[in-house]
C-alpha cells in the first residue's frame, strides 16, 4: 500500500509550554518516520468546508477569540477568562479548563482539518495518507470547544467526502470517546461512527446505548473498555464488533481518528498498549475492508507514540496480517463484546 504523510511548521503555532498537548508531541513523531516517505504540506480548509459540520456562528466567535489580540506573537501574558484576555503573568488564553488557543490557534485548527480533508483525497487517489496534524479534533462538537479540539478534523473531512461518495465510516481507537464526532453524525445514515474508549473517562459519553437516532439509529457503535485493557481485548472488540459492523455497513471511505493515549506509557494512564499493537489496530482496519482508508491524529502524549506511528506506517507498508493475542480478553470486556454483539444484530 502506497503511503504518505501531511504535516508542517504551521502546526508549531499553536503551542502552550507544559502542556500534555504540545507541538513537541509532534515533533518526536516527525523523528520517527520511515525514510523516504513522501510528505505533503498542510492546507488550509475554507469556511464552506468548515461550516458542513460547524455551526457558522461559532467559527466566527473562535476566530475572534483567538485573533483578539493578533498584535502579539504569543499569549505568554494572558489568560481567557469571561470572554476576555486579561493580564496575567502565569497562564496562557484558555477557553476552558484544558483547551488553551493563541493569536494563531484558529488558522492552526483550520490547516489541521484542511489536512484531514487532503488526506481523504488522496486516499481517493490510492494513497493510504496519514494526516498528521494539530490540534486533535474528536471532541470539538458543531458549536464548541473541548478536550484540547477546536475544530473536528476527522467529522468534517468525512462532510467533504459526502460530496463524493455515499457513505463513511469512522472508527475511532483514542481512549477517550469522539463526543463531537458522534453528536455530529448522531442522526445520519451516511456515516457509521465506531469507537473504542476507557469506560468512565473523559468526556463521560459513548455508552453501549448511543446507537444513534432517527435516520441514524444503529450506525453508531461504542465500545467501552475496562481500565487497563489490552491488546487481546482491543482484538476481540474490533475482529467481532467493530469490523464487522464496518463490512456489513460497506463504505467507500474508512476515516481513523488515530489516538495513541491507549499506550501504557501515556501519562492518561488509561490502556496498556504496546508501540505494535497499533500497528495490529492498522493490520485489522487495513485488511477489514477493501476501500479507500485515510488516518487523522487524535490524541498521544507518551514518550512511546512516535514509535506507535511508525509501526502504523510499517505496517501499512507491508502485507504482514495482524498478530494474534496469546492473552486472554478481560470478563467484563467479553461481556460488553457479547452486549454489543445482540444490540448491533451481528454474528
Amino acid at each position: 500500500m502506497k503511503c504518505s504523510a501531511i504535516t508542517g511548521d504551521i502546526f508549531a503555532n499553536h503551542d502552550c509550554k507544559g502542556h500534555k498537548e504540545c507541538h513537541d508531541r509532534l515533533v518526536s513523531i516527525l523523528e520517527r518516520l520511515p525514510k523516504g516517505l513522501f510528505i505533503y504540506p498542510p492546507v488550509p480548509a475554507t469556511f464552506e468546508e468548515l461550516q458542513r459540520v460547524h455551526v457558522p456562528g461559532y467559527l466566527t466567535w473562535l476566530e475572534r477569540q483567538c485573533v483578539k489580540h493578533v498584535d502579539f506573537c504569543t499569549l505568554d501574558e494572558y489568560i481567557y477568562t469571561g470572554g476576555y484576555f486579561e493580564n496575567n503573568q502565569i497562564k496562557q488564553g484558555y477557553l476552558d479548563q484544558n483547551t488553551y488557543i493563541n493569536p494563531c490557534s484558529y488558522e492552526v485548527a483550520t490547516y489541521a482539518v484542511g489536512s484531514a480533508i487532503a488526506a481523504v483525497d488522496r486516499s481517493f487517489d490510492g494513497e493510504c495518507c496519514f494526516a498528521l496534524v494539530r490540534p486533535p479534533g474528536h471532541h470539538a462538537e458543531a458549536d464548541r470547544a473541548m478536550g484540547f479540539c477546536l475544530l473536528n478534523n476527522a467529522a468534517v473531512a468525512a462532510a467533504h467526502a459526502l460530496q463524493q461518495v455515499d457513505r463513511v465510516a469512522i472508527i475511532d481507537w483514542d481512549a477517550h470517546h469522539g463526543n463531537g464526532t458522534q453528536n455530529i453524525f448522531y442522526s445520519s445514515n451516511r456515516v457509521l461512527y465506531c469507537s473504542t474508549h476507557e469506560m468512565d473517562n473523559f468526556p463521560h459519553t459513548g455508552t453501549l446505548q448511543e446507537i444513534g437516532s432517527n435516520e441514524g439509529m444503529g450506525f453508531n457503535v461504542n465500545a467501552p473498555l475496562v481500565h487497563k485493557s489490552g491488546i487481546a481485548d482491543y482484538y476481540a472488540v474490533f475482529t467481532e464488533v467493530i469490523l464487522p459492523a464496518v463490512e456489513r455497513f460497506r463504505p467507500d471511505l474508512v476515516i481513523v481518528s488515530a489516538g495513541q493515549d491507549t499506550l501504557s506509557d501515556d501519562p492518561q494512564e488509561c490502556m496498556l498498549l504496546k508501540p505494535a499493537d497499533i500497528g495490529t489496530l492498522a493490520a485489522l482496519v487495513r485488511d477489514g475492508r477493501d476501500c479507500p482508508l485515510a488516518f487523522v491524529l487524535e490524541g498521544g502524549y507518551g514518550p512511546s507514540q512516535p514509535e506507535a506511528i511508525r509501526s502504523v506506517f510499517d505496517t501499512l507498508g507491508s502485507t504482514n496480517p495482524a498478530r494474534v493475542p496469546e492473552e486472554p480478553v478481560k470478563k467484563a470486556n467479553r461481556k460488553t463484546i457479547d452486549l454489543l454483539k445482540k444490540l448491533h444484530n451481528l454474528p
